[in-house]
């Protein structure tokens, strides 16, 4: 089965609204109405808005970092999925290894943003993966298989056509390390063998597994020849506006 390649820029913590208009308007100059490739880009929030004028008229999509698993109310510092829809973002990054980390998230509190992101018609990109530590005790399959089936937990498989996988090695974000396409491989295949377990090998076939430890231009076009890699949850790469579009050509290309 065919499935259509995702490029998504993770910003993280950079890029003011003003900085942001200006990424973005290159990267739709770039992309336009392009279809054989989906692009997203999840800026901060304060310059969600600017980033959605600057990729109107364009194939790219908005995509935002974080919401908080409730309608509104007293919950400072936090996004809901209405203000999210307002500037008409379409994707949802959750469960990042900074967010479990630094914020202590847990499958229990991703698997509820998963589900609130699905009832609000926001497609979730679900992140997996282990640490450095994990790895190295042999525990990959494990993590990845407790992070995975904890954040699906009550999806149905309908809703599962609209959630992305990302794995992230965290051992390989920022580090300079990067996974073999042979090791990323592996992984995105056990992957796809737990969503045939946990659902069916149409709906597995169907799910799109990002890799997400340090997609570059250099290694792009071998890691996405792999079987089950459809595309990468790009960080520092994705901060400029010509190695972003190099990735994104790399998966015109791999398609």
């Amino acid at each position: 089965m065919s499935r259509r390649f995702l490029i998504a820029g993770n910003w993280k913590m950079n890029k003011t609204p003003s900085e942001g208009h200006e990424l973005a308007s290159g990267i739709g100059q770039f992309v336009k109405k392009d279809e054989s490739v989906e692009v997203v880009v999840c800026p901060t929030y304060p310059a969600l808005d600017r980033v959605s004028q600057a990729i109107e008229g364009t194939a790219v999509k908005l995509g935002a970092q974080n919401l908080y698993p409730k309608a509104s109310g007293a919950y400072t510092g936090e996004i809901s999925a209405e203000m999210l829809r307002a500037v008409f973002v379409k994707y949802v990054i959750l469960g990042h290894s900074e967010r479990r980390e630094y914020f202590a998230e847990s499958d229990d509190f991703i698997n509820d943003k998963v589900k609130f992101s699905l009832e609000n018609l926001l497609h979730p990109i679900l992140c997996i993966g282990e640490t450095l530590e994990q790895r190295e005790a042999e525990q990959t399959l494990d993590v990845v298989k407790k992070q995975l089936l904890g954040g699906l937990e009550g999806v149905s498989k309908a809703d599962l056509n609209n959630v992305v996988i990302a794995y992230e090695p965290v051992w390989a974000i920022g580090t300079g390390k990067t996974a073999t396409p042979e090791m990323a491989q592996e992984v995105h295949a056990f992957i796809r063998k737990l969503l045939t377990e946990a659902y069916d090998d149409n709906a597995s076939q169907k799910t799109r597994i990002l890799y997400g430890g340090s997609m570059k231009p250099s290694n792009a076009a071998d890691l996405l020849a792999q079987e089950d890699i459809d595309g990468g949850l790009i960080g520092g790469a994705s901060l400029e506006v010509n190695s972003f579009c190099d990735l994104v050509d790399a998966a015109r290309n791999a398609g």
